[in-house]
């Protein structure tokens, strides 16, 4: 990505953030919030092109997120259709990182985020509406089997020329369980404080992360 690109992103989070925490006026945010995730999916374009099946799914996730991130500005009508396109986006997600190593070939990361599930769904329950456990407990377990296959893709890339892309993603799974954990405390248990600032950074930082963990293009070689 280039410089100027990197500093549209960065705008672009920074006036999101801002008016998701009352520093700028709410419509802001339906302007910058798109289009930061536009550009992180224009920044996944330009990758990942020794890797097809990766790249297209990985794409697919972010066009999914970007669905997710436009329902989301009405938080309440907009809340279960934003759900499903994450789930659906999480789903794209599982898909790349299996491209690289098999489903479940290594357990440990799906425990750890199994029991990271478990805790985060016992601590919420109480506050999820009856109407929402089903798809909110759908999307938990989904959006825990991405970043354990991430962590999965980790673990089976570590001493190959594709570790540090494995490990972007691998950050950028753990990330986005951070986000939707602070997300689901706010609406669900309690109002954290610059809860915004918190959810749209880690959010954005994890989306950064996943298009991240695509190779980038090899330049041309000298004669």
């Amino acid at each position: 990505m280039s410089p100027v690109m990197r500093f549209a992103l960065l705008l672009a989070v920074a006036l999101a953030i801002a008016a998701g925490v009352g520093l700028l006026p709410p419509a802001v945010l339906f302007l910058a919030k798109p289009l930061a995730t536009v550009l992180i999916i224009v920044h996944a374009a330009q990758r990942g092109h020794d890797e097809p099946v990766a790249r297209r799914w990985i794409l697919a996730g972010l066009v999914l997120s970007l669905a997710g991130d436009v329902a989301l500005l009405w938080p309440k009508e907009g809340f279960l259709p934003g759900l499903i396109a994450f789930l659906l986006a999480h789903l794209a997600y599982i898909a790349a990182f299996a491209s690289r190593a098999r489903l479940l070939s290594r357990l440990a990361p799906f425990l750890l985020y199994g029991a990271v599930a478990a805790l985060v769904l016992a601590s919420l329950w109480p506050g999820v509406p009856a109407g929402l456990r089903v798809p909110v407990a759908l999307y938990v377990v989904c959006l825990a089997a991405m970043a354990a296959q991430a962590g999965v893709v980790w673990l089976a890339l570590r001493g190959t020329p594709g570790a540090p892309g494995a490990w972007s993603g691998a950050i950028g799974g753990a990330l986005f369980v951070l986000s939707d954990a602070l997300l689901a405390t706010n609406r669900f248990a309690e109002p954290l404080p610059w809860a915004s600032l918190w959810v749209l950074a880690s959010y954005w930082a994890a989306q950064w992360c996943i298009a991240g963990s695509l190779r980038e293009r090899a330049g041309p070689t000298s004669p």
